[in-house]
């Protein structure tokens, strides 16, 4: 118990030390980030973009899908392009073809190798020199420049307007013609879009050769390389990982563990009766099931459209179902199927554990679920209408689609969300009260239950601070605060919890064991994860420490991957523990497969992106793309089925329980999104990062890599993997309409006069 208080004390420590760095460059990043100017104008006194349209350009991106249509510095949806780097580079190439034609009457192309070396020399001079006023707030720019940047803007007010010539181009892109109606959005968009990539070629003041977003994108055209610190710092951070997991070998083979204790001879949970409130938690899990046949879909859909652009084999579906709107559901629906498990889950052990079912608990568990069935309905609904009729920024905004990745649901639906996971934490608060009240080996696994739900339900805040005029750059950060510290790091000290508390209510660990080793997994998993946001960062316009303090602490994250193939190990032989055991065979099978994602998608694909000089050239790839499957549905969504199939299997008939359907289910899931990750998406992604490391950034996303050949040939590569893993999804809703049509398993009396489990 001393050495537990320890770990608990180092634990608060490093939350408190972590976070405290992770504010200050928080607070570094509003201070370096790029600026934006009152006014573009040339040194003629031409004005090319006026005071406001670069923020209204970025509200109007967003407005128009944002980060479902293309991304900005790498963040957002891989088929239409880098708006940033698209830019730049076509900026690029304008601005020489303006020169060639002033100095020598010929196209650039006809100049000779002479000819074009000037010329080469004298764009990188142009495009990096910085000429922002911070006194007036001005860009100046030469007449020449200025007359590109106007040819640019033309050509995007094109693309997001009607014009017929550029109709291939967004076919290819998946976009729909009037993306923008207004033309002051469109004008205005692409100021923005000019701004974020001035932001990416033009030099920090005081510095040479290092852009606001360090030198991403890669473009040679500009000299956009990676500077040295990008280099050092991912030489240093691959050297302290494989130092820490040295370090963490030789702990874990010098510490004695103990063993497993003897199971009990019949199930501690036979004779566990439900109380209302946990049978009252059966409907979220079905409807978990159906968000998963919803995201499947609109996978399958949003994938399609990396062939046809606008339609499904032939079908004019984009007229309806857009890709902005497809791919918002499918990323959207993840994140919110993934934690209506995990919210449930806290719901059904909470009065298992204590014992006690707390006065209208019930009523409580009712009316959280028609609340969080009204927010999944109205934001998908309302985002969804806010698209097809082009309602703008400020609908999007409150309403609509925020056209932010994961985050996409518009302020009046984030607020009622946070409002329902602070209920959702009271509920679980009143129904652990009891045990966290008594002394016993497993109350510092409860508290940490508790402790990892009060943070889910208070980080959820962090989607509240960012505004509608907010920077792009502090958008991206507080951001990243919810996508990366809310799903990836407490929801995942919750269920680790939650696993483990259920673990040794089976007698199949040692509660104490189980409560130093948790905590200590937290105190390493925060440790490295706090920081490990900074990942995300890199190249979002923060300045260079983000480089340093991510890509160290971001590598700390693949330590503890290293061991939890051991762990899986020991899961396996737990679920041969005792012929009992056999019951919940496929929920302790789920847990397995989590370990095995965590080491393949968050170990070897999460790290083979994390470091800079890797994200350089990757960022917005495939390869990113494929971490995020197999990490995302890997281990958070397999956590989710096992999670579900654990509750399910007290609440429902033991007649209407069918393994045969539960094993093509586990079997297909994980051989489906292995096929889809390593036979489409990954070597996809290395083509791509073929593309930029010899091209740039801009051709790795063009259509012509994206809509060449081989690519599409990848994106039909991805069917068979599909398919099967469809056939998981199929067998999985199959087993569920099993258990609904059986009806429930009878009720029996409340807990508390029952047998709760033994605390």
């Amino acid at each position: 118990m001393h050495a537990t208080r320890k770990l608990w004390t180092w634990l608060a420590v490093i939350c408190v030390l972590s976070f405290a760095v992770l504010g200050w460059v928080g607070s570094e990043i509003y201070v370096k980030a790029p600026p934006i100017p009152n006014q573009v104008a040339s040194t003629q006194g031409n004005v090319v973009f006026s005071a406001g349209q670069v923020q209204r350009g970025q509200e109007a991106w967003l407005s128009a899908g944002g980060q479902q249509l293309g991304t900005v510095w790498g963040h957002g949806a891989y088929l239409a392009p880098d708006w940033s780097a698209d830019w730049l580079h076509r900026e690029a190439l304008a601005l020489r073809e303006i020169w060639a034609q002033r100095d020598y009457r010929k196209s650039f192309g006809q100049l000779d190798a002479g000819q074009q070396g000037r010329l080469n020399a004298l764009l990188k001079v142009e495009m990096r020199r910085n000429t922002y006023d911070a006194a007036s707030g001005v860009i100046t720019l030469s007449p020449e420049r200025a007359e590109a940047v106007q040819q640019l803007a033309r050509h995007y007010k094109g693309l997001f307007g009607e014009a017929p010539a550029l109709d291939k181009l967004r076919e290819q892109y998946a976009m729909n013609a009037n993306s923008l109606p207004d033309p002051v959005d469109r004008q205005a968009l692409a100021a923005f879009f000019f701004w974020s990539a001035w932001s990416a070629a033009t030099d920090r003041p005081g510095d040479t050769d290092l852009s606001y977003t360090s030198n991403w994108p890669h473009e040679p055209l500009v000299g956009n390389t990676p500077t040295a610190g990008t280099g050092i710092w991912s030489i240093a951070s691959v050297l302290l990982m494989i130092a820490a997991i040295a370090a963490m070998i030789f702990f874990h083979a010098t510490s004695k563990e103990q063993g497993d204790p003897t199971p009990p001879k019949a199930d501690p949970l036979f004779d566990l009766k439900p109380t209302p409130s946990m049978r009252a938690t059966r409907k979220y899990f079905f409807v978990v099931i159906g968000l998963i046949l919803a995201q499947v879909g609109m996978g399958v859909i949003t994938a399609h459209y990396a062939v046809e652009g606008k339609s499904f084999f032939g079908f004019p579906l984009a007229e309806v179902l857009p890709y902005v709107v497809s791919r918002t559901i499918h990323t959207q629906f993840a994140v919110l199927w993934i934690a209506t498990a995990w919210l449930a889950t806290g719901l059904y052990i909470a009065p298992a554990i204590s014992g006690h079912e707390p006065k209208y608990q019930r009523l409580g568990v009712n009316v959280l679920f028609y609340a969080l069935l009204f927010i999944v309905v109205g934001s998908t609904v309302t985002g969804w209408l806010g698209t097809l009729q082009h309602l703008g920024s400020n609908f999007g905004f409150w309403v609509g689609n925020q056209g932010l990745e994961y985050t996409s649901m518009g302020r009046v639906w984030q607020i009622l969300l946070f409002i329902g996971l602070l209920f959702w934490v009271t509920l679980l608060g009143r129904g652990l009260l009891p045990a966290l009240k008594k002394p016993s080996e497993s109350r510092g696994l409860i508290a940490m239950v508790f402790l990892a739900a009060l943070c889910i339900g208070g980080f959820y805040a962090t989607s509240l601070v960012w505004g509608q005029h907010t920077h792009y750059s502090i958008i991206e950060y507080w951001r990243w605060w919810l996508v990366h510290l809310w799903v990836e790091g407490f929801f995942e000290v919750f269920a680790t919890a939650v696993i483990a508390l259920l673990f040794t209510r089976l007698g199949l660990i040692h509660a104490a064991t189980a409560n130093a080793a948790i905590v200590l997994e937290t105190m390493v998993f925060l440790f490295a994860g706090i920081l490990g946001t900074l990942h995300h960062l890199y190249f979002t316009g923060t300045p260079t420490s983000v480089i340093a303090i991510g890509s160290m602490f971001s590598a700390l994250e693949v330590v503890p991957l290293a061991m939890i193939g051991i762990e899986a190990w020991r899961n396996y032989q737990r679920s041969k523990a005792a012929p009992w055991v056999q019951a919940y065979k496929w929920p302790i099978l789920c847990f397995i497969a989590v370990g095995f994602w965590n080491v393949v998608g968050a170990g070897v694909l999460g790290f083979s992106v994390n470091t800079p000089i890797a994200l350089y050239y990757m960022q917005g790839m495939n390869l990113t793309a494929a971490h995020g499957h197999a990490a995302l549905f890997g281990v958070y969504g397999m956590l989710g089925i096992g999670l579900l199939l654990f509750c399910l299997r007290g609440l429902s008939s033991p007649a209407a329980w069918s393994d045969r359907l539960l094993q093509p289910m586990f079997w297909s899931l994980n051989i489906g999104l292995g096929m889809m990750v390593f036979i489409s998406l990954v070597p996809a992604g290395i083509y791509q990062a073929w593309a930029s490391i010899t091209q740039g950034v801009w051709y790795a996303r063009s259509a012509e890599v994206v809509h060449s050949r081989l690519m599409e040939t990848f994106v039909w590569l991805r069917v068979p993997g599909d398919i099967v893993f469809s056939i998981g999804v199929f067998c999985l809703a199959l087993f569920a309409w099993r258990l609904l049509t059986a009806g429930r398993r009878a009720p029996g009396q409340a807990i508390s006069t029952g047998r709760p489990i033994k605390v």
